[in-house]
């Protein structure tokens, strides 16, 4: 597949800069019948109760943004840095972002917050190694801030906004978006249709987001990301397929998590790292229906959704630009049904 297969035109005024409230009146396509060349229906998210049937399973993922965004000095010149701190990778050192990259090397030590930052390695693609003197955690807790993707330029006046209901576990750079607009209400509406919900873990990286910068989509080199299937989502997929039931995976955080336990064929708990990167022709083994945001041009997020729909989600998303529908992290919602093999 060609990176330009992946492109479609994003005018700026369709990325949606702040989320609607409550979170479950986003707009909802139903996009499933489309590979039949069906009839795309406009909804409203807190009707996906409607749109399932009795029996079905809801999965979302359940990771929790960090405050990973720093700022400091640099002891040597005084000049002001910016850390997007993205996951430790053992012995007290993390991996982030930093800003400038310009200039910087290893060994430049940071002041933030009055704890001391090293830096441990020069930067690569904006990327370096840094080791804390203090508790990073505590201190990402404390002085962090929550970030955002470079496209939202609007100031968040609450920081949980960018935060599901569902989030338990602090690991991710980024949210999954698509659980955004579950509220209490939705939750309740789906358990009262016999339609419970089970979880899985995802941490979600910034590479996740960035465009592919091959020409050839296939050769792009995926990120790794920390994911755990517990044994009782794992039984209750299970239990869901044996009743005719259908797996609905809220977010390509959830399908990457579902798909990456299939991956030796069979469904099985999981924990640990994957580096599973879903591209057209790709044999999906667990998810049949999939609640999703619309995604940047050219990414590996797009490709997913490529894989999952075949080539009629150019229809769908040249619908959703037509009807004014909200772009992006904070924007509206889609449901599809995995092309028929």
């Amino acid at each position: 597949m060609l990176i330009e297969e992946l492109t479609y035109d994003l005018p700026e005024s369709s990325i949606a800069q702040i989320p609607v409230e409550p979170r479950h009146d986003a707009r909802l396509l139903d996009a499933r019948r489309v590979g039949g060349q069906g009839a795309i229906d406009d909804r409203v998210f807190w009707e996906l109760s409607d749109l399932l049937f009795p029996g079905d399973l809801v999965v979302v993922n359940t990771t929790k943004v960090r405050q990973a965004r720093l700022f400091g000095i640099r002891e040597d010149t005084g000049g002001q840095v910016e850390l997007l701190v993205l996951e430790p990778v053992g012995g007290g050192r993390w991996e982030a972002l930093i800003k400038p990259a310009r200039r910087m090397r290893r060994g430049v030590r940071l002041d933030v917050a009055g704890v001391s930052v090293e830096i441990e390695s020069d930067p690569i693609d904006g990327k370096v190694l840094v080791h804390f003197g203090g508790d990073a955690e505590q201190l990402l807790a404390e002085r962090g801030v929550i970030p955002l993707p470079p496209y939202i330029h609007e100031t968040l006046e609450d920081p949980g906004r960018y935060q599901t209901m569902f989030a338990d576990r602090v690991g991710s750079a980024a949210a999954p978006t698509a659980a955004l607009h579950f509220t209490p209400h939705v939750s309740e509406r789906l358990m009262a249709a016999a339609i419970p919900i089970v979880k899985v873990d995802l941490h979600v990286g910034l590479d996740t987001f960035r465009p592919i910068a091959v020409n050839r989509v296939e050769e792009h080199q995926m990120h790794s990301e920390w994911f755990s299937v517990p044994e009782s989502t794992v039984q209750a997929i299970v239990e869901t397929r044996k009743a005719g039931g259908r797996v609905v995976a809220i977010g390509t955080t959830v399908v990457r998590s579902l798909e990456s336990a299939a991956a030796g064929g069979v469904l099985r708990p999981s924990e640990g790292r994957t580096d599973l990167f879903i591209t057209p022709g790709y044999p999906f083994r667990v998810v049949d229906d999939l609640v999703t945001n619309f995604h940047v041009p050219g990414s590996t997020l797009l490709a997913m959704i490529s894989a999952f729909m075949g080539p009629g989600w150019r229809a769908v998303y040249s619908h959703a630009i037509a009807r004014d529908y909200r772009m992006l992290s904070f924007g509206d919602a889609m449901l599809a049904s995995r092309m028929a093999r």
